[in-house]
């Protein structure tokens, strides 16, 4: 988890003027409990499954915007992050506000096309962050 956050998170006075800078912001989706539920889903990953999702969202944190195969469009405000694990195919829901990459909503799909209960709990963290 530390890399993750590490590689996400951590900006240093040392970075060089030369080194990419990144285009979006990355935050988890907090509740109103203060729970981020992407970041609890990453926890009970594998430590290389963590690993690649972090990785996926780097890339999509400095390439922004991006296409397929990493980045797909669900819907208004709505894109997924697509990562291969050993257990299935890693999805990270989120929307772009600002400079912001919100992460949403995490899971691992196992059919052809993305849930409808993970598509819904995506739109309704949407709809409580558009509220804030």
């Amino acid at each position: 988890m530390y890399f993750f956050w590490y590689t996400i998170f951590c900006v240093t006075d040392s970075v060089e003027e030369n080194s990419p800078q990144p285009i979006l912001a990355v935050r988890f989706f907090q509740t109103a409990a203060q729970n981020e539920p992407v970041r609890d889903w990453l926890k009970v990953l594998p430590r290389e499954d963590r690993r690649r999702v972090g990785k996926d969202i780097k890339t999509a944190q400095f390439g922004w915007p991006l296409g397929m195969p990493l980045i797909r469009k669900l819907e208004k405000g709505l894109w997924e992050v697509r990562s291969s694990l050993q257990d299935g195919i890693g999805r990270v829901i989120f929307t772009v506000i600002g400079n912001q990459m919100v992460l949403l909503h995490g899971f691992i799909k196992k059919s052809q096309k993305t849930p409808l209960n993970e598509l819904e709990t995506a739109r309704k963290r949407l709809k409580l962050l558009e509220g804030r």
